[in-house]
């Protein structure tokens, strides 16, 4: 079992406090009191150290010893996930929903890792924009999401999965385009194909043209497209830009098909969020997380 000193310091350590420590792990004060003595005591340091208004705070020791006692914590709960998935058998039916950059181009590879280690979990993917995602986790209709963008709905919880970057991209035959780079002001100046409204994508490059003062309607928008396929396959046959995930681009820019052009002074990059309900996951729920996390290096 992982020492219970350790567990006593770090509440104490995150509180700051012996009392709500005391309250929490569901013993007397003076028992945390003993225990951090005992801490201090074989490593001969102090821990804590009192400031004003009866409030303490951590010594450099005590700093040093959290996080020691973060890694412990996290490995020991790691081991206990683990040797439970040996003993336990998984099955059921786990929901996922994910916009549609993350279903066609970051997912697919995890779910065939995950069906292979989990055979008997039912697996199926909802795919839709980050807004249609995030209500059908509202909704209840999917149990767990991945999505892009940088919407805030405080009913979900959100979790950085992998960090993605939006390049600039022209077909390699692009007749209106010679140049390699672009001030921001030149977006203007070109036909350009977006998402639709209620995209994810659409709304990081909003943001992230706010800062150079520019805005949609200033734009020469040609046309907005429901996919990032529709629009790559628009693009490499039109004089349009675009902005594109650039895992969705890996295949043509070796083909040579298209390039990326650079901006000065702007780059869009954004991160794909796990995102859940607030409160206890299924158990099915957390077992994918953990596997997504794990495998995503």
């Amino acid at each position: 079992m992982f020492d219970f000193r350790l567990q006593v310091f770090y509440k104490v350590a995150k509180r700051l406090n012996f009392t709500k420590a005391a309250a929490e792990l569901h013993i007397s004060q003076p028992a945390v009191t003993k225990h951090i003595h005992e801490l201090e005591n074989q490593f001969k340091v102090t821990l804590f150290e009192r400031s004003g208004n009866k409030s303490i705070v951590l010594t450099p020791a005590g700093q040093l010893m959290l996080s020691y006692a973060e890694k412990l914590m996290n490995t020991y709960q790691e081991l206990e996930y683990d040797m439970n998935l040996l003993t336990e058998k998984h099955s059921g039916q786990l929901r996922i929903g994910a916009s549609t950059t993350v279903a066609q181009y970051v997912i697919p590879t995890t779910l065939a890792q995950f069906h292979a280690k989990f055979r008997d979990v039912q697996v199926s993917l909802y795919t839709g924009n980050t807004e249609q995602i995030e209500q059908a986790l509202l909704n209840k209709e999917i149990n767990l999401g991945i999505v892009e963008g940088i919407s805030r709905n405080p009913q979900i919880k959100y979790e950085t999965y992998l960090k993605d970057e939006l390049v600039l991209v022209s077909a390699t035959g692009n007749r209106l385009i010679k140049k390699d780079t672009l001030k921001p002001e030149e977006l203007k100046n070109y036909p350009l194909l977006l998402r639709e409204p209620g995209s994810g994508t659409l709304a990081v490059i909003t943001h992230a043209l706010q800062s150079h003062h520019i805005k949609l309607s200033d734009l020469q928008i040609e046309m907005q497209l429901g996919s990032t396929e529709s629009i790559k396959s628009y693009l490499l046959h039109s004089n349009c830009l675009a902005f594109i995930s650039v895992q969705a681009i890996l295949k043509e820019l070796s083909h040579n098909e298209c390039r990326i052009i650079d901006i000065k002074g702007l780059t869009i990059e954004r991160p794909f969020h796990l995102i859940q309900l607030h409160g206890q996951p299924s158990s099915l729920s957390e077992i994918f997380l953990r596997f997504a996390k794990s495998m995503k290096g």
